[in-house]
């Protein structure tokens, strides 16, 4: 991981680098951790951002990625599973 250390229900704040600009700067993309898979080199963590209305955004972060500038938690969780999977209905 690059920086804050965080597990599965914290709300997060993950910087990626774009790499389409020729200015390079860090867009974030805040939302709920609903898993973590693997270990070491091959691990991932997915993100859960509500956007409009019902609409909502997932997407997975290799975590030693060098696109990732930083991760901040923005908020702790406290939940009872490690996949949060059942957010995907409500």
């Amino acid at each position: 991981m690059k920086s804050a250390t965080f597990n599965t229900g914290d709300i997060i704040r993950v910087y990626t680098k774009d790499p389409g600009d020729s200015k390079i700067h860090a867009t974030p993309f805040e939302g709920v951790v609903i898993s973590q898979k693997g270990r070491k080199n091959s691990q991932t963590f997915t993100v859960r951002k509500k956007s409009t209305a019902s609409v909502a955004i997932e997407r997975i972060f290799p975590a030693d990625s060098p696109m990732i500038e930083k991760i901040v938690v923005v908020k702790k969780g406290n939940v009872r599973r490690s996949k949060l999977y059942y957010l995907r209905k409500k």
